[in-house]
């Protein structure tokens, strides 16, 4: 089952070890399925790829190889609809997903999130 959806922040973050250790080491700590990236994530890390920003391609293949990506589905859609407006939309997709399959968030973003009721955030870029 699914515990935690990793936000696109986070994803690339864990595509640098080199910059960003926490993430990876907290990834690594996890059993295989209980940490997914939402397809919405998936699909603003694939943009900035096409766009030429990190990860490279190859990078960002290995990673969705290791770590599932969990469709949007009719739940995550009725959810969104409940959730107050804001401009960043991938953000609310998100939160919205996570809300449907009861997952924590993983984000360098947490004030991108802190309207969200019931929704449950953490930070692994930070040290334990």
């Amino acid at each position: 089952m699914t515990r935690f959806l990793i936000d696109a922040d986070a994803a690339v973050y864990a595509m640098d070890p080199d910059r960003h250790h926490e993430v990876t080491a907290r990834i690594a700590k996890c059993a295989p399925g209980e940490i997914a990236i939402s397809a919405v994530s998936f699909a603003e890390v694939v943009y900035g790829t096409a766009a030429g920003k990190p990860p490279p391609s190859a990078i960002l293949d290995a990673f969705v190889a290791a770590i599932p990506i969990v469709d949007f589905d009719e739940a995550a859609a009725r959810e969104y609809a409940r959730l107050p407006f804001r401009r960043a939309r991938f953000d609310r997709l998100l939160a919205a997903h996570a809300l449907s399959i009861g997952a924590t968030i993983i984000t360098n973003n947490e004030a991108d999130f802190a309207d969200v009721p019931g929704l449950t955030l953490e930070n692994w870029t930070l040290p334990l």
